[in-house]
């Protein structure tokens, strides 16, 4: 072998891995830009309930929407193992996306129903029921939306198509942003003027999407739907496998939803303080995203096939972009604090506790950067449940008991409890790597 094939081989894997992430890293970007568009614009009313109620009402719709983020972790990992199987990749299509719309329909009579129980476990105060009480009812009505997104951006990011959710995300947000001018500073409609947006941009989206993968819904209509759905995956086994990351993504939405309802015993402003600061990490968290989409793609299909020197050759090359990436957010939060949040807020009570409050965020993305890379890698190989214990293991030992250990430092307590349970997450999943992910392969 030439001596510079190896560093040939190295290049061709860095170039396709940037291939696979640029899209993802804008995509992924466009959405916590979208939250602090809704942040900023909501920030600078008058009245702080609106935006502490928009807080509220969106970590329960978290635990409804992004509790089943598996739909698109699961039918990532699945759609890049069969990256060599159109058929099978076409019913894994079908089968995600018959489920994600089952699925919609309960969550949309759930929420409904128990729309006030979720509101009273969030330490709702009584100034802002009836707000966030409007808000989640309107935005449950995009639920069918919402999960048949997350299938189709699922299945092409393991089909090596980013190109397509980078053009969804900024669709759906971009509607998103527009309709927010006009229906909170146009119309006047405050929160439910957000929530309004955000469920008119979101059937935007699946439209997008659904005119993303046509050839493969054209190619199961072709042949029948009865005769596609004996390829790929058994539904059982898509629902076994996905199991895992269901309570995984529970256990993570929860860790966000205490957060943000022990926040509001410290008061509105610390409520919507802590909104602006998490909205702010999640920008450099999805932007570190994009690599481990990058990951869930090539490691699935090098997973599938057996190649381990190319694994781990696409983990290292991940890695470096992924840590590269966090270091320059942590700067740019470093620099920026007095400009962004000045542009996050004018209400001089909420800036000044996000202030006092800002080492936390500027710590966060070299903290979280390991997790967000080992979790792509995870998906990608399909090593679910591996997933699963960490989360749990992180929440139970680590977050919930250094809560209790600094509760009397108030809000720097809650925010040193949220960066341990991060730094819980990167260790563990480090632990495990080698036994679940190149184990299988020697």
């Amino acid at each position: 072998m030439p001596p510079n094939t190896s560093a040939e081989h190295q290049a061709g894997i860095a170039t396709r891995v940037w291939s696979l992430a640029w899209p993802m890293i804008l995509a992924n970007l466009s959405v916590p830009l979208l939250g602090l568009v809704d942040t900023a614009i909501l920030g600078h009313l008058s009245d702080s309930r609106y935006l502490s109620a928009v807080a509220i009402s969106t970590s329960l719709l978290a635990f409804l929407y992004w509790g089943f983020g598996f739909l698109r972790m699961g039918t990532t990992g699945a759609s890049a193992q069969l990256l060599n199987k159109p058929k099978d990749a076409n019913a894994l299509l079908l089968k995600a996306a018959a489920l994600s719309l089952v699925i919609a329909l309960l969550i949309w009579i759930a929420g409904l129903a128990l729309s006030n129980l979720g509101l009273q476990l969030m330490n709702t105060p009584d100034s802002l029921l009836d707000l966030a009480r409007s808000y989640l009812h309107i935005r449950l009505f995009s639920a069918p939306a919402v999960l048949c997104t997350y299938v189709i951006v699922g299945w092409l990011i393991g089909r090596q198509q980013t190109r397509w959710p980078l053009i969804i995300a900024v669709t759906t947000n971009g509607v998103n942003i527009g309709l927010d001018w006009l229906f909170i500073i146009g119309l006047d409609m405050s929160s439910d003027g957000a929530a309004l947006a955000s469920a008119i941009a979101e059937y935007c989206g699946l439209l997008i999407g659904l005119w993303a993968v046509r050839r493969a819904i054209i190619a199961n209509l072709h042949q029948g739907l009865r005769y596609s759905w004996q390829y790929g995956p058994a539904l059982k086994q898509l629902l076994n496998s996905n199991i895992h990351l269901f309570i995984r993504t529970a256990a993570l939405l929860f860790s966000f939803a205490f957060f943000t309802a022990q926040g509001a015993t410290f008061g509105e402003a610390t409520l919507a303080a802590n909104a602006i600061l998490l909205q702010l990490m999640l920008v450099s968290a999805y932007g570190m995203d994009g690599f481990a989409h990058a990951a869930e793609a090539l490691i699935g299909d090098a997973f599938a096939q057996g190649k381990r020197g190319e694994l781990t050759r696409i983990c290292l090359c991940c890695a470096r972009y992924c840590f590269a990436t966090a270091v320059v957010a942590s700067v740019l939060l470093w620099l920026g604090e007095g400009r962004i949040l000045d542009l996050m807020t004018d209400i001089d009570a909420v800036r000044l506790m996000a202030s006092a409050h800002y080492g936390w965020l500027i710590l966060l993305p070299l903290l979280c950067a390991p997790s967000y890379l080992l979790d792509g890698i995870f998906i990608g190989a399909l090593k679910t449940q591996a997933m699963q214990w960490s989360m749990l293991a992180s929440v139970m030992l680590i977050y919930l008991p250094v809560w209790l250990l600094s509760k009397e430092l108030g809000n720097h307590g809650l925010w040193l409890s949220f960066c341990a349970f991060n730094l819980a997450r990167s260790l563990s999943l480090s632990l495990v790597f080698k036994s679940s992910i190149l184990k299988p392969l020697s």
